[in-house]
């Protein structure tokens, strides 16, 4: 299976149109353009993730002026996007389709192919405890690394074919519920990913 962008090229920075935050604040947060292709045959459905690995473990050095989130930090993962019950004759998810615009406190009902489910992205936990901005973000919510990390954040979106139509997943789910539903029935799987900062020093 193969998977391809016209938004994104691989390993490439991902423009700032499909991040969630730029050096103005928020920003275009489209979701990027997905076709794939070469599926296997007995698909009944797809699921997708996108995940950055490059997240700040010590909360207290993320957005100080005063000093930078150091490379070697240890990191940790980020759901940006939790999708399952991709119908199986769906092979491309066009640009903006998804997700047009942050929205504060997450869309309670993002956009997305008829049957699919959207869960949980990690700007829920990320933003809980903030008044003006908790809630459940679900479906797609783009790049916002803090502006004064050294390294440069990946995001790996993941496309897997599965063998079963629907996923056992709770209400809501989150990418590791995926991850746990699918085992055992992934047929095939493709990728890609694109990189993001707002560290001026790393541009």
């Amino acid at each position: 299976m193969k998977l391809s962008s016209t938004s994104l090229v691989n390993g490439q920075p991902i423009p700032a149109a499909f991040a969630a935050g730029d050096a103005n604040g928020f920003a275009g947060n489209r979701n990027p353009q997905l076709a794939w292709s070469e599926v296997p045959e007995g698909t009944r459905s797809f699921a997708l993730l996108c995940i950055d690995p490059d997240v700040p473990t010590v909360p207290e050095t993320v957005g100080r002026h005063d000093r930078t989130v150091p490379a070697d930090q240890p990191r940790a993962p980020f759901t940006h996007w939790a999708m399952a019950d991709i119908p199986a004759d769906v092979r491309e998810l066009a640009e903006g389709s998804c997700s047009e615009g942050f929205t504060v406190k997450g869309k309670p009902q993002p956009a997305g192919p008829a049957g699919a489910r959207q869960g949980l992205n990690d700007f829920t936990g990320w933003f809980a405890g903030n008044a003006d901005m908790e809630g459940q973000y679900l479906g797609y919510d783009g790049p916002y690394p803090p502006f004064n990390d050294e390294l440069v954040h990946r995001y790996f979106f993941r496309v897997f074919a599965l063998d079963v139509a629907t996923l056992e997943l709770p209400t809501p789910f989150t990418a590791a519920d995926v991850q746990r539903a699918m085992q055992g029935h992934v047929l095939a799987e493709a990728s890609l990913h694109g990189t993001y900062t707002l560290n001026p020093a790393l541009v």
